[in-house]
């Protein structure tokens, strides 16, 4: 199983997450700066616009409307804890082969995207809104787009390695 674990390995993932951070705060910012919140433009018509709004609850929107006060300190200690975690599975080695290794540090850059929002805004700037027709997505950023591509990938070598073992079983009856 082929690993970044190496001190230079551990290196690249380290930079990977945090250019995810970086990426994803760069483009919040413009958004904040450049746009109103509420604001539409279309980008591709029927399919990409890009809007500012906020997100004060989880993914997909779920709780934005609840007035409960503890909701925002809540996903903020939740989000440190998977942080933690997941720096911990990175630089013990415990994540895995190479895919896995590069979905976690997207997984990890994004989630630190989005727990910095909380933790300095209350919400979550998002400013992509994918649809085809009329048929809308839940807005979305950076961070979010990264932690989704870095499930993928974990997913994928879940697969990968579930084949290969089953494959590796098959070969012995």
């Amino acid at each position: 199983m082929t690993s970044f674990t190496s001190s230079s390995g551990w290196h690249r993932l380290a930079f990977l997450a945090l250019g995810v951070l970086a990426a994803d705060q760069v483009t919040k910012f413009a958004v904040e700066k450049l746009t109103s919140t509420g604001s539409l433009r279309t980008l591709i018509p029927g399919l990409l616009n890009l809007v500012h709004t906020t997100n004060s609850g989880v993914a997909f929107g779920l709780g934005a409307d609840s007035e409960t006060p503890w909701l925002t300190p809540l996903l903020i200690v939740f989000s440190v804890g998977v942080i933690a975690l997941l720096l911990w599975l990175l630089a013990t080695g415990r994540a895995g082969g190479w895919l896995g290794q590069i979905g976690l540090a997207l997984i990890l850059g994004g989630a630190a995207g989005n727990v910095l929002d909380r933790v300095l805004r209350g919400s979550v700037t998002d400013f992509i809104d994918f649809h085809v027709g009329s048929h809308h997505w839940y807005t979305f950023n950076l961070a979010d787009s990264a932690i989704v591509c870095g499930a993928g990938l974990v997913v994928l070598e879940l697969f990968r390695d579930w084949r290969r073992h089953a494959h590796h079983e098959r070969s012995f009856n």
